[in-house]
């Protein structure tokens, strides 16, 4: 189920909290990775900074890691996907159904496959995993890109870079 969330919250004064963006929840099947790269672009696109294509390729390998080495790829199991606002950036969890193994980043960059880990860890500002009896949960955190400021070339005025004029 994609459960969209609306709206930021805030304290009082400017300081801001984290805001649940949304989540989908999808059958342990590959057929359904995509169904999680569409549901990452969609709801990051609201959050200005953020690297959509870097948060897309991440959650799709921790969701294809998720079906391919947990119970979540057994008949009947599920993966869920949690996007978050946070101040500075976006946390994205990975939550399956738990293993035996702990997540590892595989070194090897000869090896015929094993590099979503290794993705994460060269991509992502931070990341890490939560596990229990029954459920693990890998996340990682992209920090938005700092608005860089440059002239206007029309008027000499200050502007964000790509923000057009009106």
């Amino acid at each position: 189920m994609d459960t969209p969330a609306t709206g930021h919250q805030r304290t009082s004064g400017t300081r801001q909290r984290a805001a649940v963006l949304g989540s989908v929840t999808i059958p342990g099947n590959p057929e359904h990775v995509s169904g999680t790269r569409a549901f990452i672009a969609r709801t990051l696109t609201t959050l200005p900074g953020v690297d959509t294509d870097a948060a897309t390729l991440l959650t799709s390998e921790l969701v294809t890691n998720a079906i391919q080495h947990t119970d979540s790829g057994a008949p009947g199991g599920t993966v869920t996907v949690v996007a978050i606002a946070v101040p500075g950036g976006v946390l994205v969890e990975v939550i399956d159904e738990g293993s035996a193994r702990t997540p590892e980043v595989k070194n090897d960059l000869y090896a015929a496959e094993g590099h979503g880990l290794f993705l994460v860890q060269q991509l992502a500002a931070q990341w890490g995993y939560l596990r229990d009896p029954a459920r693990t949960t890998v996340w990682f955190h992209l920090s938005t890109a700092p608005a860089t400021v440059q002239p206007d070339p029309l008027d000499g005025h200050l502007t964000a870079a790509g923000r057009q004029r009106g």
